[in-house]
């Protein structure tokens, strides 16, 4: 068995500290691990108008034969 890593996002358009630390720690409890933002801002604010949250965790394949 080899491992390679599995990606998952998570996509918000509430982006308060809130949300997003509902957000971690939920994931996080399903054993993700959390590992970075990216937001998506507006050009008429200075507040984002969308989240992307980024986790990983490894995950066991099956060797494929050549």
């Amino acid at each position: 068995m080899a491992r390679e890593t599995e990606f998952k996002y998570v996509e918000t358009s509430q982006v308060t500290d809130d949300e997003l630390t509902r957000l971690v720690n939920e994931w996080s409890a399903e054993g993700w691990t959390y590992d970075g933002v990216q937001f998506a801002m507006r050009e008429s604010s200075k507040r984002p108008a969308m989240a992307f949250l980024l986790f990983t965790r490894p995950r066991e394949v099956a060797d494929q034969a050549e």
